[in-house]
């Protein structure tokens, strides 16, 4: 009987390890497609891949949260909350491109002469997180950049600027 239940559970647990590990590999072949559009500029592609209103949400987010850092008054603080979503939206358009993804990726080594890391090198950088999303992350770092299966396609939906420390020059 012992023996019957340690090997249900073993097979539940590879079989739940097999499932991230489908999840991971089919997600490596959407974020290759997503660095290739950034790598070629194309801009269908790119949006294709991108899920603009998580990220906005994202910014969004990110803004209250300094609100809240900078512990202004409540009076600065409404103001914030008010002028939080317009901002989003406006560094939202600015920022969610290509070419600024390009130039994180140049920054980080992946200039347009090297070749894309392979299908199967993402998957191995890529690591399940709640929800059935995925997310990119350095060798036991923090989660870099966040992936969501919506249908048939893996879409960025979400970003970490401090675990990633995207500070560019001006």
């Amino acid at each position: 009987m012992r023996i019957k239940a340690l090997l249900a559970l073993t097979a539940a647990a590879l079989s739940l390890s097999a499932c991230a590990t489908v999840d991971r590999y089919d997600a490596a072949g959407d974020v290759h497609t997503l660095l290739t559009a950034i790598r070629d500029q194309d801009r269908a592609t790119f949006d294709a891949h991108v899920d603009r209103r998580a990220l906005k949400g994202e910014i969004e987010a990110r803004l209250m949260a300094e609100t809240r850092k900078s512990k202004v008054d409540d009076k600065w603080a409404a103001v914030a909350a008010v002028l939080a979503g317009p901002a989003a939206e406006l560094a939202g358009e600015a920022l969610i491109r290509p070419e600024t993804f390009r130039a994180a990726a140049t920054y980080y080594g992946y200039t347009p002469d090297r070749p894309l890391p392979s299908r199967v090198a993402i998957a191995g950088s890529l690591r399940p997180v709640d929800n059935g999303r995925v997310c990119a992350a350095k060798k036991n770092g923090p989660c870099l950049l966040t992936f969501t299966r919506e249908g048939d396609i893996w879409r960025l939906s979400g970003f970490d600027p401090e675990a990633a420390n995207l500070h560019f020059k001006r």
